[in-house]
């Protein structure tokens, strides 16, 4: 069988999953998973793919939930192994697939989450000190942007009151209004923002755009000091919704500005909210 290392034979999987069509953001997010992946196998001693058993993935899998992954995040960190594992062996490069007796971790069905105006408010006034997450805290709160359309938010797609979302994967272009907490968070960071020629609006210090990974990361750090642990990042753009419709905001402008493709799925948050019927407002409220 192959000796070839797990850290080379990655990228000719990711060229792999180009070829086939496969959407920006899922090779970015199986690039990122399975970085993570070799990174624990190599501190593991395991360089090679013929070295990996099925207990060498059970115990990354067992390792992500220690680490507080969602079970959710976790079953989709191992869909990206699975379907590495199942690339190799059909290149021949193993001879079995260790992968094929790993068990996803079980996935409650749980009612979302939503952050009440004390804990927002706890939350927005621990950040103050690192403009950046509290920018990145801010847009979530006050658009209902995704984490990763926040991750891959370009300088050039801002303009004065509003934010243009690039299309992606499934999703259509979309622009959307940025209130004055959201435009001022984001300008107090952009005066902070280290020199660098990336497109991208928020980045390291060493000009690399900030991954997703380690906004959430950042956001749980933050959420433990604020105690309120129990919430993430997530939770930013459920409260988003939540809060909107319990200010009178109509269902299609909630929508619309949170990229939902169908009505029906905005419609589900107002038991959350504790709404009977939506209101008709056609502006956004501040939070």
């Amino acid at each position: 069988m192959n000796q070839e290392p797990l850290k080379s034979l990655l990228p000719k999987f990711i060229e792999n999953l180009k070829t086939k069509g496969r959407s920006p953001a899922t090779i970015l997010a199986y690039r990122a998973d399975l970085e993570q992946l070799i990174l624990y196998l190599e501190k593991n001693n395991k360089l090679n793919a013929s070295d990996v058993a099925s207990s060498d993935l059970n115990s990354f899998r067992d390792y992500l939930l220690a680490q507080k992954y969602t079970p959710k995040s976790a079953s989709r960190k191992l869909n990206a192994v699975k379907t590495f594992f199942r690339w190799l062996k059909d290149e021949n490069i193993i001879a079995n697939d260790p992968s094929k007796e790993v068990v996803h971790p079980k996935i409650e069905a749980s009612q979302p989450k939503f952050l009440n105006q004390l804990e927002y408010r706890a939350l927005r006034d621990i950040t103050r000190v690192d403009a950046r997450i509290a920018a990145i805290i801010e847009l979530i709160l006050q658009t209902g942007m995704r984490i990763s359309e926040v991750a891959n938010l370009k300088l050039a797609n801002i303009k004065d009151h509003e934010v243009t979302i690039e299309s992606y994967a499934t999703q259509p272009q979309r622009t959307i209004p940025l209130n004055n907490a959201a435009k001022l968070a984001l300008d107090s960071y952009l005066k902070e923002r280290p020199q660098s020629d990336s497109p991208y609006t928020f980045i390291s210090k060493n000009g690399k755009v900030l991954a997703v990974r380690n906004i959430r990361a950042s956001i749980d750090r933050y959420m433990q000091k604020a105690e309120i642990e129990k919430f993430s990042v997530n939770d930013l753009r459920t409260t988003f919704i939540v809060e909107n419709l319990k200010r009178g905001v109509d269902l299609v402008t909630i929508s619309q500005t949170a990229g939902h493709k169908r009505l029906s799925t905005t419609e589900r948050y107002l038991e959350l909210a504790g709404i009977k019927e939506p209101g008709k407002k056609q502006k956004l409220e501040e939070l």
